[in-house]
């Protein structure tokens, strides 16, 4: 029994006449005669009564035309989603990302990616950059937002925007009078940061930078959520480096400089390098657009 069987039973059914029923569908007669023959021979009994003027549905007939209708209209659905789900219009992503893109418009892009493919389901996390990666590999999530180069050829990546880095302190520092700070400013400071195990790439550019200015942070706590650090930082504990997206936290408290040179923090998305599913490929770019359009606003 073959598809094109059931499609053609069914459209004699609702018009009653193989002639009209041939017209829909583009045949001549004598043809989708043969195949009605056909399709009965197989099935083993009638399916149409031909002794009267108008063709009737026999009593198996009907119990036919009952099922086979919601098996082509379940097929034809099938058809439609599965078409949908190839070009990345359904599916589903579990997307990661790192705290200090809470401030960075990631709710509004979320937003905007839903208008624009609200059949795809977003699952989205909160998670350092190391647990990033070890989620897209185990296949937990599939696609992370994370700071820094990753150098391993099982990810693909790209960059989708570089962050002026700034210098946060508590309200009343004394360095808080400058306009803009050299880091070298900071030699003497105490210092709040991300444990590096959290976001190895975002800690080791802060070192670097500092080392470059000619000294070597004294870290005086480690906390590991954006919203910890300005905390303690508030609180007088110490000064932090943070991308410059902090600003749009509005907490009190705080006295935020831009960096002299103006040092930059990059934003990569990264996913599985054999990743192929068209959703995924969707959001991927999708969210490249949007950073490239916010650049070229700013």
């Amino acid at each position: 029994m073959e598809l094109r069987h059931l499609r053609y039973f069914l459209t004699v059914a609702e018009e009653k006449h193989f002639g009209r029923a041939a017209r829909r569908l583009r045949m001549t007669q004598p043809p989708l005669s043969r195949q009605i023959q056909e399709l009965e021979a197989e099935l083993g009994f009638e399916l149409f009564d031909r002794a009267r003027r108008q063709v009737e549905l026999t009593a198996a007939g009907v119990v036919f035309l009952g099922r086979i209708r919601g098996v082509l209209e379940g097929l034809d659905q099938a058809v439609h989603e599965a078409r949908r789900a190839s070009v990345g219009e359904i599916g589903r992503v579990a997307v990661g990302y790192i705290s200090s893109l809470a401030y960075s418009g990631i709710t509004d892009l979320l937003r905007a990616f839903h208008e624009r493919f609200p059949g795809v389901e977003i699952a989205l996390r909160e998670m350092s950059p190391q647990a990033q990666l070890d989620a897209i590999k185990e296949g937990w999530i599939d696609v992370g937002l994370v700071r820094g180069l990753v150098d391993d050829a099982s990810f693909a990546s790209a960059c989708v925007a570089r962050d002026p880095l700034v210098v946060v302190l508590p309200d009343g520092h004394r360095l808080a009078e400058h306009k803009r700070i050299r880091l070298g400013m900071l030699a003497h400071e105490p210092f709040v940061i991300f444990p590096r195990q959290r976001g190895p790439a975002f800690f080791d550019q802060i070192m670097s930078l500092c080392r470059d200015a000619g000294f070597t942070p004294r870290i005086v706590q480690e906390a590991p959520q954006l919203d910890d650090i300005v905390s303690l930082v508030a609180a007088g504990f110490g000064v932090a480096i943070m991308p410059g997206s902090i600003r749009r936290a509005g907490r009190k408290g705080l006295a935020i400089r831009p960096i002299a040179g103006a040092p930059r923090a990059t934003l990569y998305i990264v996913w599985r390098a054999d990743d192929t599913a068209p959703a995924l490929r969707e959001f991927i770019g999708f969210v490249r657009s949007v950073f490239v359009k916010k650049k070229t606003a700013d």
